[in-house]
């Protein structure tokens, strides 16, 4: 089979195209044939060595895919070939609460993704495709749709009337932002252009504001809700942008802590937290059981995932380049 390897720490210059041998399900597994694969920050991150992400090479990177199945091993029968299947970013957490061994199962991560033609998955761990989705937008969910869902349902508990606050216009951003108005949310956000700024008001969001014009967007974030904070911020930021998150949250209120954009460290004024009971919450993707839910919400919605753009297999490391220009407005996809 065709895949893409990191072989070394040189970033883009370290993603190469290889053959290897095709794999065979083994009990328990599916044979899945890959047909696209959607890129995450994530990705790019392990692909380029940056910001204190590592692991194992030779390694196939990638978290999120979706396809075909070619074949089932010993003791399956949920599945059968030609079945239309998406593979969740941990394969081994089903259900119940998040452990070590999980994250350490994470595809693209310590073990190998799937930015290749074929893999072997345990057939308990896949999901449907919703017939109105093509593969393309399902590859678009494991993780940054679950992300959003976890952040604003599992743990977010959000209610409708609540107002949440999404920064930028990547995947998460943009899912939440989706399943917020789905929700009866009112939705703020922060962008870095005023096309972007556009275009979030097209796709339902309450109120945009262009941190590039105007840096202070927590105080913006305050003004729109006369002074009393949002109920809700999807934080995709990090370091840098954390504090004015905090800032811009009401007492009591919910952070979900999604990215690390701008670091994976820095100062952060813990005592506002402390004085404002803030809850924060980092948030690491979600287990199959919280896929299935939203699986459920977007099919009875019929919601559709946001794609940027679209690259073939062999054009993969541009879209690595797409991810890097942080240009895009929802998910980049690459078709196997």
């Amino acid at each position: 089979m065709k895949a893409y390897q990191i072989t070394g720490t040189d970033g883009l210059k370290s993603l190469k195209s290889v053959s290897l041998a095709d794999p065979n399900p083994g009990p328990g597994e599916v044979l899945v044939r890959l047909r696209a694969v959607g890129l995450n920050f994530r990705d790019y991150m392990n692909v380029m060595g940056i910001r204190g992400v590592t692991g194992p090479v030779p390694r196939i990177p990638c978290s999120d895919g979706a396809g075909e199945v070619v074949s089932v091993g010993e003791g399956v029968t949920q599945w059968k070939t030609g079945d239309r299947v998406v593979i969740p970013f941990m394969p081994s957490w089903l259900e119940g609460e998040f452990s070590q061994a999980h994250a350490s199962r994470a595809l693209g991560g310590a073990v190998d993704g799937l930015l290749r033609e074929l893999a072997a998955i345990r057939a308990e761990a896949l999901l449907p495709v919703p017939a109105q989705l093509s593969l393309e937008e399902a590859a678009t969910l494991p993780c940054a749709a679950v992300t959003a869902w976890d952040a604003l349902h599992t743990r977010g508990g959000l209610k409708a009337g609540e107002t949440v606050l999404v920064l930028g216009t990547g995947g998460v951003s943009i899912f939440a932002l989706q399943f917020a108005k789905l929700a009866g949310a009112r939705v703020l956000a922060t962008t870095s252009s005023d096309e972007k700024a556009r275009r979030l008001l097209e796709f339902g969001a309450d109120a945009v504001h262009n941190y590039k014009t105007d840096p202070a967007w927590d105080e913006w974030a305050l003004a729109q809700t006369g002074g009393r904070g949002v109920d809700k911020v999807i934080e995709i930021g990090g370091p840098e942008t954390l504090n004015r998150s905090i800032k811009a949250t009401r007492f009591g209120g919910h952070i979900a802590l999604i990215g690390v954009l701008t670091g994976t460290s820095g100062e952060i004024q813990t005592v506002q937290i402390l004085r404002k009971g803030i809850r924060l919450d980092g948030i690491y993707v979600g287990s199959r059981a919280m896929f299935e839910e939203m699986l459920g919400a977007i099919k009875k919605a019929e919601m559709r995932p946001v794609i940027d753009s679209t690259f073939e297999f062999e054009a993969a490391a541009e879209a690595f380049q797409r991810i890097e220009s942080g240009q895009h407005f929802g998910k980049i996809v690459i078709r196997v």
